[in-house]
C-alpha cells in the first residue's frame, strides 16, 4: 500500500470541472461529520463488498471538529480497496460535500450514503444492481419504517411535500441521501458551481429515469444526529430559491388576494357608513394594517434571499474550499496498471 498525498490544489473541486471516469464499477462517496467512531467501521463493511466492476470508496470530511481527518488519513494508509480522502478547509454542508465527493469519484455508477451506519452496508449491493440491472439513472431508496427521531421525521415529511411542489420529480418520490446514480447524473450534476447546491433539485434537472426501492434503515447506534433545526431551515431554502420561482409566485398571488379582501372590507366600510352608523374603528383598522404589512415584509424577504443569493453567487461564494486530498490504492491495482 502506498496511499500518495496529493497537495497540489484539486482544479475539478474549485473549477466545476469533472474528472474522467476511470472504468471502476461503483464509487461510494460518504460525507464525514463528527464520524470518528463510526467510519472505520463502515470503509471495512464496504471494504469487503465485491460489486461488479469493482469497488472505491470516497471519503469527505467537511470540516468536522473531532479527530474524523486523523481517522480517514488512517484509513486511507490501511485501504485494501481504492480509497479517496478528501478533507475541506472548513464546514460547508453536508450537499456541499457531497458535491466535492462527486467531482472525484471514478465509477460508471455512484452511492452517496451517510457515515451513521443507519444504512446497512450489504444494501449497496442492492441498490447498485438495481440501478446497473435495470439501466436507471437513479435509485433512490425509502424506508417501511425510519429510525430517526420523530422531529426530524417529521421534518423530512415535510421537505418531501414541498419538493413535490417545487421540483419537477414523480410524486411522493421519497429523496433520501442513499441514493445511486449513474455516470451521466453525476457528470451534469458535477458541474454546478453555486454555492447553495441541492443534489436532488440537480437531480431533477438531469433525468426523469428515476427509480426507487426499499431497504433496511437502522437505529443510530453512535452519537447523535448532525442535523439540526438550523440545517433543515437551510436545505428547505435552498430547495425553495435555488430551484424554483414558486415562491415569488406566491408572493405575487398573496398581494392579489390582499388586495382583493381590501377592496371587500371597503364595501363593507362604505355601507356601515351608509345606514348612518360610526364605522368600526381603531381596532379593525390595526388589525388590517398589521395584516397587510405582515404579508408586505413576507413578500420583501422572499424577494431579498433570491437577491442576497444572486449576489453571493455572482461574488464568488465558495461551494467547497479543498484542502488536501489523498488517494491510496492498492499494491495490486497499482502493479496491474
Amino acid at each position: 500500500m502506498r496511499p500518495d498525498a496529493l497537495t497540489a490544489p484539486l482544479p475539478a473541486s474549485l473549477t466545476g470541472e469533472v474528472l474522467p471516469q476511470e472504468g471502476v464499477g461503483l464509487s461510494i462517496v460518504v460525507p464525514v461529520y463528527r464520524g470518528a467512531t463510526t467510519i472505520g467501521t463502515l470503509v471495512a463493511a464496504l471494504s469487503a463488498l465485491r460489486p461488479v466492476g469493482g469497488i472505491e470508496i470516497v471519503l469527505v470530511n467537511d470540516g468536522s471538529p473531532d479527530n474524523s481527518a486523523e481517522v480517514c488519513r488512517d484509513l486511507a494508509a490501511k485501504a485494501t480497496v481504492p480509497l479517496t480522502y478528501v478533507e475541506h478547509a472548513r464546514n460547508f454542508g453536508e450537499h456541499n460535500a457531497v458535491m466535492s465527493g462527486l467531482r472525484v469519484a471514478r465509477g460508471r455508477y455512484v452511492i452517496t450514503m451517510d457515515d451513521d451506519l443507519q444504512n446497512p452496508p450489504e444494501e449497496v449491493l442492492k441498490l447498485y444492481d438495481h440501478a446497473r440491472l435495470g439501466n436507471w439513472d437513479v435509485v433512490y431508496t425509502r424506508y417501511a419504517i425510519k429510525e430517526h427521531e420523530g422531529w426530524r421525521n417529521l421534518g423530512s415529511r415535510f421537505a418531501n411535500g414541498v419538493a413535490d411542489l417545487l421540483l419537477d420529480k414523480p410524486r411522493g418520490l421519497y429523496l433520501s441521501s442513499f441514493r445511486c446514480m449513474s455516470a451521466l447524473v453525476v457528470r451534469e450534476v458535477a458541474r454546478y458551481a453555486g454555492p447553495y447546491p441541492y443534489i436532488d433539485g440537480l437531480i431533477m434537472q438531469v433525468t426523469q429515469r428515476i427509480e426507487s426501492i426499499e431497504v433496511r434503515h437502522l437505529k443510530r447506534v453512535e452519537g447523535r444526529s448532525n442535523y439540526t433545526l438550523r440545517r433543515l431551515v437551510r436545505l428547505w431554502l435552498n430547495l425553495a430559491t435555488n430551484f424554483s420561482l414558486l415562491p415569488v409566485r406566491l408572493a405575487t398571488f398573496a398581494g392579489l388576494a390582499m388586495g382583493f379582501l381590501g377592496i371587500v372590507a371597503s364595501f363593507f366600510v362604505m355601507a356601515e357608513a351608509m345606514t348612518g352608523e360610526t364605522p368600526s374603528g381603531w381596532a379593525s383598522t390595526m388589525t388590517v394594517t398589521l395584516l397587510l404589512s405582515a404579508v408586505q415584509f413576507l413578500i420583501l424577504g422572499v424577494l431579498g434571499e433570491y437577491v442576497g443569493r444572486a449576489f453571493l453567487s455572482a461574488n464568488g461564494t465558495p461551494q467547497g474550499v479543498v484542502r488536501d486530498v489523498v488517494r491510496a490504492r492498492p499494491a495490486d491495482e497499482e502493479d496491474g496498471r
